[in-house]
């Protein structure tokens, strides 16, 4: 005596099988469930180190004001609070895509999450990871590279948080239009526009998987080719002005960084459209993906943060 579906169900059904074919694996389950289980793993990592950067960030600032000499390594704590607060941001967004999350730690708290609601959930994803909070961190990074060679301090701190989010709203709207509001919806395959589907497990459970639209990912791609020239021309312009062989050491290490995720980052979005996102080559991939991204984090916070504190606290 069921309640018969809506036709609201049955076309938004429709719109996920239309980009891929609803398949029975029984191993696929397990291998999304170990692949999301590393995936938390990585973010419960960067939740703690995020959370050590910002305690060295409010440690710094009230020993600032008991000894005048540490003002001057305090400068920056704005900036470098909201470097630590892009990267806690994109690790908590992360949650959203994963299913097991989706599945097992919302339900309490929304207890009636439809499949069109998780597919809001990997839109909203997609448009703050790729249109907000990597590109965010990234241009603070840029910031905090650049500053460092200035004579001058800048002055009115307070408003750089909003300078540099407000550099990040072209892609953010962008990402925003082709995510949300799909112009190309029904003129190209749902694979250029789409952010997720509906897989059926063994048990004929229904959930959704999300993915990169080619938009998205090609909006982000854009940006990222741009950004690394300006960061290899910031980082060229420092090192020819510092001396100390440690500090060189570090921003190299930066370099080489992030010269390596960007690109690994933009190949792997590439590869997530040779396959289904039910197939374990795509998820290795989107795993890949992620773990470069996070490791460009956590090299970011213990050079621009973690280690500059941790100097300036042990000098005095």
């Amino acid at each position: 005596l069921a309640p018969s579906p809506s036709p609201n169900n049955y076309y938004f059904e429709s719109l996920f099988s239309s980009r891929y074919p609803i398949s029975l694996f029984p191993s696929i389950p397990i291998a999304n469930y170990a692949f999301d289980l590393a995936t938390l793993s990585f973010i419960g990592g960067l939740i703690l180190l995020s959370t050590l950067s910002l305690s060295l960030i409010l440690h710094l600032g009230l020993r600032s004001r008991r000894f005048s000499h540490l003002q001057h390594f305090n400068y920056l704590w704005t900036v470098r609070l909201l470097l630590v607060t892009f990267a806690s941001l994109w690790a908590l967004n992360e949650l959203l895509r994963l299913p097991i999350f989706r599945q097992n730690y919302l339900y309490p708290f929304l207890p009636a999450i439809t499949l069109e609601q998780q597919a809001n959930f990997c839109k909203v994803h997609a448009v703050l990871s790729l249109g907000f909070f990597e590109p965010g961190f990234l241009v603070t990074l840029l910031f905090l590279v650049n500053v460092s060679i200035k004579k001058r301090l800048p002055r009115r701190m307070w408003a750089l948080p909003i300078a540099l989010c407000a550099s990040c709203s072209p892609i953010l709207l962008l990402q925003g239009i082709f995510v949300f509001y799909s112009p190309f919806q029904g003129q190209l395959p749902k694979l250029m526009h789409g952010s997720s589907i509906l897989l059926t497990d063994a048990l004929g459970k229904k959930t959704v998987l999300c993915t990169y639209p080619f938009f998205s990912s090609a909006i982000f791609g854009a940006f990222a080719i741009a950004y690394s020239l300006a960061f290899l021309l910031s980082c060229w312009r420092v090192v020819t002005f510092v001396i100390n062989k440690s500090i060189r050491a570090r921003i190299d290490m930066l370099v080489s960084t992030l010269m390596f995720t960007l690109p690994m980052q933009i190949l792997c979005l590439a590869l997530t459209f040779l396959w289904s996102p039910n197939d374990l080559a795509y998820c290795f991939s989107v795993l890949t993906m992620f773990s470069s991204v996070a490791w460009l984090l956590v090299v970011s916070l213990v050079i621009l943060v973690i280690k500059p504190i941790s100097d300036a606290l042990a000098a005095w």
